[in-house]
């Protein structure tokens, strides 16, 4: 069964720390097509992930699927207090997203209540091209950046949205360099957001903390401060969740999944 020759390739991917197409071949007794094939399957879709040319290893979608015991509940009993206290603070809203499946999704929001003009992102599904938390995800999560499952999926919202792959791609090496993403009217006029991941692990990398209000308030340099701020706190979070890894350089390793993923 074609399930079965997936399952067979993660089991041999799964036992050693990196294979290669010959490796999987010799120890499963499929063709080498049949597995070439399958194996840049996998890749696309995140199971397996490429380390060098021809080298493969369990994927980071794969390490999600099996490790990720963080439930919403869990998450936001530490994250939605301190959400509450930089919304007072900056008299803005913030909320926190997370990575399902292909699509990223705010599920929770923290306004400021205390007299001051708000606007509300909303809870549920984001563009991957078109919002700060979408696109700070995809950023640091390279396999949810695949070309052919966007195709057709790069909408115009406004005139200042995002709608070729290059340019999106483009922007991606700007977020992993500086550490946070912005939107600026680019999903809805007037109306502009900063995120940034909680931190540089696995699973940090899958959400994002994330601000937004008017773009009269969100200029270019309050973006700039807050985007600073978000990535101080998603790294300050990702150590009380325990979730610190060894990060030297984290934003150059990102760059070089991007670079063998292409």
């Amino acid at each position: 069964m074609h399930l079965e020759r997936i399952i067979k390739i993660l089991e041999i991917a799964g036992q050693h720390n990196e294979v290669t197409v010959s490796d999987i071949c010799k120890e499963s007794g499929l063709p080498k097509p049949t597995v070439y094939r399958l194996v840049q399957d996998l890749a696309s879709a995140g199971l397996l992930e490429p380390v060098s040319k021809g080298i493969f290893t369990i994927g980071a979608r794969l390490k999600r699927i099996v490790f990720n015991d963080q439930s919403d509940k869990a998450l936001l009993e530490l994250i939605s207090p301190v959400l509450k206290k930089a919304a007072l603070s900056y008299g803005a809203t913030f909320f926190l997203s997370r990575l399902r499946e292909q699509s990223v999704e705010i599920i929770h929001v923290e306004t400021p209540d205390n007299g001051v003009s708000y606007l509300h992102p909303g809870l549920g599904k984001r563009p991957l091209h078109a919002c700060s938390c979408s696109k700070v995800v995809a950023a640091f999560s390279p396999e949810v950046l695949v070309e052919k499952y966007l195709k057709g999926r790069l909408k115009a919202y406004t005139e200042f949205t995002i709608t070729r792959f290059t340019d999106l791609s483009a922007e991606m090496d700007t977020i992993r360099e500086r550490g946070y993403a912005e939107c600026v009217e680019e999903l809805e006029r007037g109306m502009c957001s900063v995120a940034s991941p909680l931190g540089h692990s696995e699973f940090g990398r899958t959400l994002a903390l994330g601000a937004t209000g008017s773009a009269r308030v969100f200029n270019n340099s309050f973006r700039e401060k807050l985007g600073k701020q978000l990535v101080h706190l998603g790294n300050e979070l990702s150590a009380e969740f325990g979730w610190n890894e060894s990060t030297d350089q984290p934003n150059r390793k990102i760059n070089e999944k991007v670079a063998h993923s292409k």
